[in-house]
């Protein structure tokens, strides 16, 4: 079972206005070839999930921005602990995913004031470490939700924590779609509106983020406790050039 949801249409944005369009945000920033890759998560199972038709309009608009997008499909992902070992093949999938990520785009409904637990079971299936290598550390990461009612920030803000925890860069910007059942057509691509254009905002600013952190996620990670644990000793660079022309 391929878990990575094919993208519908995805040269087809009908509430974009091309003539405000930089296609390459990044371009000056760093390297933007190869394209970024970005994991995109939503957090309903629902048939019409909103979340997931809001993943999709950052997936088109990544892609149109030259990056390279996978979104999940958490359909068959056990709870965490309910495989014995995480020996699940969605596990597996939804691991080697993020490993192959530069960045992630995090979508949830809110509920009861909170992210859904599908959405919360997809992170707590991303150990911070598997195998000496580390699925989320020094990604980017942009959080969005979805809400029935009036617009509220509670889901991305748990996102921002959640993040955090995970050791990635989450971007300032974020989107919050109030309403979201009236965002959507009968076609379910999302009406030009003000939401939709900070989806735009938002992928965009990804894109340059990413791009600007690709060649210096190493050194950003680098921890004094993790060298210490892995017995590596600190590379010490050479200043006597420096001293002797003083």
């Amino acid at each position: 079972m391929n878990r990575v949801r094919a993208l519908s249409s995805p040269k087809y944005l009908p509430a974009l206005d091309r003539s405000f369009v930089i296609d390459r945000p990044a371009l000056g920033l760093g390297a933007d070839q190869p394209p970024p890759r970005i994991l995109l998560l939503y957090g309903s199972l629902r048939q019409r999930s909103f979340s997931r038709l809001c993943v999709e309009e950052a997936a088109r608009l990544l892609q149109l921005f030259g990056a390279e997008t996978r979104i999940f499909d958490p359909s068959d992902l056990p709870l965490p602990e309910q495989a014995a070992g995480d020996d699940h093949p969605a596990v597996h999938e939804l691991r080697e995913l993020s490993l192959w990520s530069e960045g992630h785009v995090w979508c949830s409904p809110e509920r009861h004031g909170q992210i859904t637990g599908v959405m919360k079971a997809q992170i707590d299936h991303l150990p911070l470490a598997m195998g000496g290598m580390r699925p989320t550390q020094g990604r980017t990461l942009a959080v969005m939700q979805v809400s029935a009612g009036s617009q509220s920030f509670n889901s991305v803000n748990t996102l921002r924590l959640l993040g955090r925890w995970m050791r990635m860069f989450t971007i300032p910007n974020q989107s919050s779609v109030a309403m979201a059942y009236k965002e959507f057509g009968d076609d379910d691509r999302m009406r030009p509106s003000s939401y939709y254009e900070r989806i735009v905002d938002v992928m965009e600013e990804l894109v340059r983020m990413t791009v600007l952190m690709r060649p210096h996620v190493e050194q950003l990670v680098d921890r004094y406790s993790e060298r210490k644990e892995a017995g590596i000793p600190a590379m010490r660079e050479d200043h006597s050039a420096v001293a002797i022309g003083r």
